[in-house]
C-alpha cells in the first residue's frame, strides 16, 4: 500500500506542484503585498489549485508519455508498471477536478475568472500533451504559457488586476522555462528521436539545442536587474536574486560546454533549484 502511495506521489512530481503553488502566492504579493494577511483563505486555495493542477498536468504528460518514458525514463511510475496507464489517467482527472472545484470556490459566481483562467490552463496542457510536445520550439513555448498562468492567478486569487511587476515576473519565467524545456529534450533525445518527436535536440543536435538553451538562461539573468531598476521590489529581492542568477549562469556555461544527456538532465534539475530560489527573492522583496 505505501509503495503505491509513494508512486503515486512520484508520478506528479510534488516538488514542481509546490513551485506552482508557490508560484501563485508570488503572483499574489506581486499584485498587493498588504493583502496577503486578508486574503489567506484565498491563498490557500490558490496554492491548493496551483498544486492539484500542476500533478494532473504532470500525471496526464506520463500517460501520454509512457512509450518514450520506457526509453528515456523506464523507472518512472508508468513505464515501470507501478501505476497502470488507465489509473495515471483517473488519477490526473481526478486531479483536475478537485483543481477546477478549488478555483470555483476561490472565485464563486459572478467572478469566474479564476475557474475561467484554471480551465484555460488545463485546455493547454491538454493541447501540449495531445498536438505540442511533438511540435518542438512551439511546444516548449506552450508549456512556458501554461508555467506562467500562476502568477497571473495569484493576482486573480485577490481580486486584483495583472501590475508591470506581474509582467515582468511573466517574461523572465517563460524565457527561463523554455530554457528547461530545451534542455529536457536534451534529456529526453533518444526516446523522442525514435517517437518522432520534433524537439530542437533531434531536429538540430544536442550542442545547438544546448547554445540556445543556454543563451536563453543568460537572456533570464540579464531580464532580473528590471524589477529593481523600476521599483518594483525592494532591498530584500537582490541577495536571493543574485543567488539565483549566479546559478542560472553556472549551469548555462556547463550545459554549453558539454551538452550530454547527464549533464543536461543534472542542469534542468538544478535549474528548479534556482528558480525557487527566484521565486524567493520575489516573496521576500515584494514592496
Amino acid at each position: 500500500m505505501m509503495s503505491r502511495i509513494q508512486a503515486f506521489a512520484r508520478l506528479i512530481r510534488p516538488a514542481n506542484c509546490i513551485m506552482m503553488g508557490v508560484a501563485v502566492i508570488v503572483g499574489a504579493a506581486l499584485v498587493s503585498k498588504e493583502m496577503l494577511s486578508d486574503q489567506l483563505g484565498n491563498l490557500v486555495l490558490g496554492f491548493t489549485t496551483g498544486f492539484l493542477m500542476t500533478g494532473a498536468a504532470m500525471a496526464i504528460n506520463d500517460y501520454y508519455d509512457r512509450e518514450i518514458d520506457a526509453i528515456n525514463e523506464p523507472l518512472r511510475p508508468v513505464p515501470s508498471g507501478e501505476i497502470r496507464p488507465i489509473e495515471a489517467l483517473i488519477f490526473s482527472a481526478l486531479l483536475a477536478i478537485f483543481g477546477l472545484a478549488g478555483s470555483l470556490l476561490t472565485s464563486p459566481a459572478p467572478n469566474w475568472l479564476c475557474l475561467i483562467v484554471a480551465s484555460v490552463s488545463l485546455i493547454f496542457v491538454i493541447l501540449y500533451v495531445t498536438i505540442g510536445k511533438g511540435t518542438g520550439l512551439p511546444g516548449n513555448m506552450l508549456v512556458s504559457i501554461c508555467i506562467v498562468v500562476p502568477f497571473l492567478y495569484g493576482g486573480l486569487v485577490i481580486g486584483r488586476s495583472v501590475l508591470p511587476a506581474t509582467i515582468i515576473v511573466i517574461v523572465i519565467v517563460f524565457v527561463f522555462n523554455t530554457s528547461r524545456e530545451i534542455t529536457k529534450g536534451i534529456v529526453d533525445v533518444q526516446g523522442d528521436r525514435k517517437n518522432n518527436v520534433k524537439t530542437l535536440a533531434v531536429r538540430y543536435g544536442e550542442q545547438n539545442a544546448a547554445i540556445l538553451a543556454a543563451l536563453l538562461n543568460v537572456s533570464a539573468v540579464l531580464l532580473t536587474p528590471l524589477p529593481w531598476l523600476m521599483g518594483i521590489v525592494n532591498f530584500w529581492f537582490i541577495p536571493f536574486a543574485v543567488l539565483a542568477d549566479v546559478g542560472l549562469l553556472f549551469t548555462a556555461v556547463l550545459l554549453a560546454l558539454n551538452p550530454s544527456r547527464e549533464n543536461a538532465r543534472k542542469t534542468k534539475n538544478r535549474n528548479l533549484i534556482w528558480f525557487l530560489m527566484g521565486l524567493l527573492a520575489f516573496i521576500l522583496g515584494a514592496n
